[in-house]
């Protein structure tokens, strides 16, 4: 709160002269003045999101804030300064005030285009809310001055809120706000667009989930190069020379599917549960008959297929011994409750790595042993595909290999060639899932490799490379959201384990995309939705990150519905996303199914 202003004594003279002018019904020019004033800033609140604001980087949040509802955040990033501004109607020759408040560390506020000087004022350092303030004078012949915030390059996200402009108005009035908004055609990369016409509209300006997308001057337009299988939000605003008009009511349109999309996807529910089986050992969970999994499981990973040694490629999957697991039942039970999940539409993997099975295919007969080994195992069992969940040392990149779209490193390269020869001897229908941890994946967008300059660890951000060869032949990527450092979002902000903010951050960066090492020419492009599945243990047990049911739903709402999203604001909304994995099946079952009841509950 504002701290109350001092009662000043004027003195008498002042007094005087103001009782005289009221006695002869004069008025003082400058209550005139400021009579005539009024704060042209539009949304100056950030009440109607960024409504009249132009901004590189920035969103509106709900805390902090100064007053009302709303303050704007951006975030810097790069040769990029997360500018946000308005271009405003002003009178010629008229004395105006700007003023905001700001929080964060060099922040500034400005008017340019003044036709006189223009002004700007910062803050260098503002932990908490501090009100800025400057003045100018517009020119003889100037009608429009834009208003602006920044931060500074390389520092972290400010905030602004009550964001005014006092002075005359100018004579122009934008145009009223467009109706008739509709969304027609759609295809897996754009959506067409329709409204009616505005009186004294010069132009139309399109906004996408909150940010323009590009000016028209008719009254349609198709926005393009969207990605497939996801759900978008449309608005629009009519412009003339006085500015834009308020946004026209939202409207959604979720694209279509790649008719060519690969994966082995297409017969999976459009909400699938996958979870990892313990076949091969029992673990402090027990061990659970693949008879005994119920129908919730779409997807059964069987954990694991392991090497004979790190470098062989020479992969051997062995059943639970009965010493360690008295209840395993036997090699043609198992197979045939294989064959019944598979005939109730359910997809059965061996998942190859885990925590203790190094992987290195380092030469080309371990790659070809590699392709030769997993297809045996595919055939013995009947098998559907193939999960990726190479962990520790498996991955890494030699010091020269810094371009993910095109590595060089043997593990790697061998790796995707050896996946590609199973897709192309199982075909189509094969299914290729992913477990990479957040190390190999998320963190790429600060670190990949050692570095420019080198000691950094190699392995960090080593999938990426994988997942972007592989990205047409991938049916999912479920990132392990769990047993994880704190890793950087697409905010700049860090985010640690342990609630919904982390899930949805996380996973806001694979449908999203992100440079990589921070090169914005260098962007690892997003997933469709459908390719992503969130990674979460089962219970405390399974694994450090647990979080409780009503924070999985709070990530699924947010990620799907754009509610409960809390501190971090994601850059799109995914109905389509796929759906959830967890480790493990067996503790699920340890902790009385919560994990798939919850699942079951909200998705139905």
């Amino acid at each position: 709160m504002e701290r109350a202003r001092p009662l000043v004594r004027r003195p008498l003279v002042t007094l005087l002269t103001a009782a005289a002018l009221a006695a002869s019904g004069l008025t003082a020019l400058t209550s005139a003045a400021r009579a005539a004033d009024a704060d042209l800033a539009r949304n100056g609140g950030f009440e109607s999101a960024l409504d009249g604001w132009t901004c590189t980087a920035g969103t509106t949040v709900t805390s902090p804030v100064h007053s009302g509802t709303a303050a704007l955040k951006a975030t810097p990033a790069g040769a990029d300064n997360a500018r946000c501004s308005q271009t405003v109607s002003v009178k010629p020759d008229a004395q105006y005030t700007l003023s905001g408040y700001v929080r964060g560390t060099y922040v500034h506020l400005g008017a340019s285009g003044t036709g006189t000087t223009d002004v700007s004022t910062w803050a260098q350092s503002a932990p908490d809310w501090q009100r800025l303030t400057t003045t100018f004078r517009t020119g003889p012949s100037t009608t429009k001055v834009t208003v602006y915030t920044h931060g500074w390059y390389g520092t972290g996200a400010y905030h602004a809120d009550d964001i005014s402009l006092t002075g005359p108005g100018g004579t122009g009035q934008p145009p009223a706000a467009p109706g008739g908004l509709k969304a027609g055609s759609v295809t897996s990369s754009s959506v067409a667009l329709s409204w009616s016409p505005v009186t004294g509209a010069t132009g139309y300006a399109v906004y996408r989930d909150g940010a323009k997308a590009g000016t028209v001057t008719g009254t349609s337009t198709t926005v393009t190069g969207l990605t497939p299988s996801t759900a978008y939000s449309f608005q629009v605003a009519a412009v003339n020379e006085a500015g834009e008009s308020a946004r026209s009511a939202t409207v959604t349109a979720t694209t279509a599917r790649r008719p060519d999309d690969g994966g082995g996807s297409s017969d999976l529910p459009a909400h699938a549960l996958v979870g990892y089986l313990h076949a091969s050992f029992a673990n402090g969970s027990g061990y659970t008959r693949m008879a005994d999994v119920p129908d919730s499981w779409d997807v059964i990973d069987l954990a694991f297929g392991e090497p004979t040694s790190v470098t062989s490629g020479d992969i051997r999957f062995e059943r639970c011994p009965v010493t360690e697991c008295p209840n395993v039942e036997s090699d043609a039970e198992f197979k045939a409750a294989i064959k019944a999940k598979q005939a109730a539409g359910k997809k059965v993997l061996i998942s190859i790595g885990g925590q203790n099975g190094q992987v290195q295919l380092t030469t080309a007969a371990a790659r070809d042993t590699f392709v030769s080994s997993v297809s045996a195992i595919i055939d013995e069992y009947g098998l559907d595909g193939l999960d990726i969940d190479f962990e520790g040392h498996s991955l890494s990149l030699n010091a020269d290999d810094t371009d993910f779209k095109n590595p060089k490193t043997p593990v790697v390269v061998n790796l995707i060639s050896a996946v590609k020869s199973l897709k192309a001897k199982y075909g189509a229908g094969f299914v290729l899932t992913m477990a990479p941890e957040t190390f190999f994946v998320q963190l790429g967008y600060q670190y990949y490799g050692t570095g420019k300059w080198g000691g950094q660890d190699p392995r960090a951000g080593a999938y990426l490379p994988v997942i972007h060869a592989l990205r047409d032949d991938l049916t999912l990527l479920h990132v392990q959201d769990y047993n994880s450092g704190s890793i950087m979002g697409l905010d700049n902000q860090y985010h640690s384990m342990g609630g919904a903010d982390f899930h949805i951050a996380m996973t806001d960066m694979l449908l999203t995309g992100f440079p990589v090492a921070g090169d914005a020419g260098n962007v690892f492009p997003p997933l469709r939705p459908d390719q992503v599945a969130i990674g979460m243990p089962a219970s405390t047990q399974a694994g450090n990150g647990h979080v409780s049911p009503a924070e999985v739903t709070k990530a699924l709402n947010c990620l799907t519905r754009k509610t409960d999203c809390g501190s971090y604001a994601t850059h799109g909304t995914w109905p389509a996303l796929r759906g959830l994995m967890t480790w493990s099946i067996n503790w699920d079952r340890y902790a009385n199914w919560e994990f798939q009841k919850n699942f079951d509950a909200y998705f139905g």
